[in-house]
């Protein structure tokens, strides 16, 4: 079953989980890479995590506005990790994901996630949440035997994990959106869309 909507959308990532999000709430969508430096926009920020995440979002989405054009709607979305007060990217090899997740065990991290609706160059809908994310104590054998079953897939994910697979395994509890920990406020969106996107109320 696909959802109408009155509007053409773009989905302004490469994130596969986020569009496998889109097209299970029955959107049709097309997507366009941005292009965004990332690090460069997280080395200039000065502040919060909320405001990086909404900065990256609409980031996202204008650049792919400014390349490709857009006669509907863009959304761009970012997740950012935040541990202790300390802010995370996504692992560049195995050993930085184990050593992540050695700082994470036994803590509550959270995941704070933005979204926007980017229309004719403006934004008219955003949105940014946080969840938190409790892992277990887990041992150092354990954690080995997580990373040789998950294996690189593990770098994809700036937590180190994919709840919805192997990554369950590492936690002992969650407080939060579902549909946010994976990337997107899915909840949130489709209510911006049926306000924006004349999809049905």
């Amino acid at each position: 079953m696909t959802m109408r909507l009155q509007k053409n959308l773009t989905l302004a990532s490469q994130s596969k989980i986020r569009a496998d999000l889109l097209r299970g709430a029955g959107l049709d969508f097309e997507i366009r890479i941005s292009g965004v430096d990332e690090a460069a926009l997280k080395l200039a920020h000065q502040g919060t995590a909320e405001e990086l995440a909404l900065a990256l979002a609409a980031a996202k989405a204008q650049a792919v506005s400014a390349e490709h054009g857009s006669d509907g709607l863009i959304i761009g979305a970012d997740q950012i990790l935040e541990c202790n007060g300390v802010l995370y990217d996504k692992p560049r090899n195995m050993a930085e994901a184990r050593a992540n997740l050695l700082r994470f065990r036994g803590q509550t991290h959270y995941l704070v996630g933005a979204a926007v609706l980017l229309e004719a160059g403006e934004i008219v809908w955003s949105h940014h949440g946080r969840v938190g994310l409790t892992m277990r104590d887990y041992s150092e054998a354990f954690l080995d035997a997580y990373l040789e079953a998950a294996g690189t897939a593990v770098l994809g994910s700036v937590g180190c994990y994919q709840l919805e697979a192997l990554g369950a395994h590492l936690f002992a509890a969650i407080d939060g959106d579902y549909f946010s920990i994976l990337g997107l406020p899915l909840l949130p969106l489709l209510d911006g869309l049926r306000t924006h996107g004349g999809l049905l109320a």
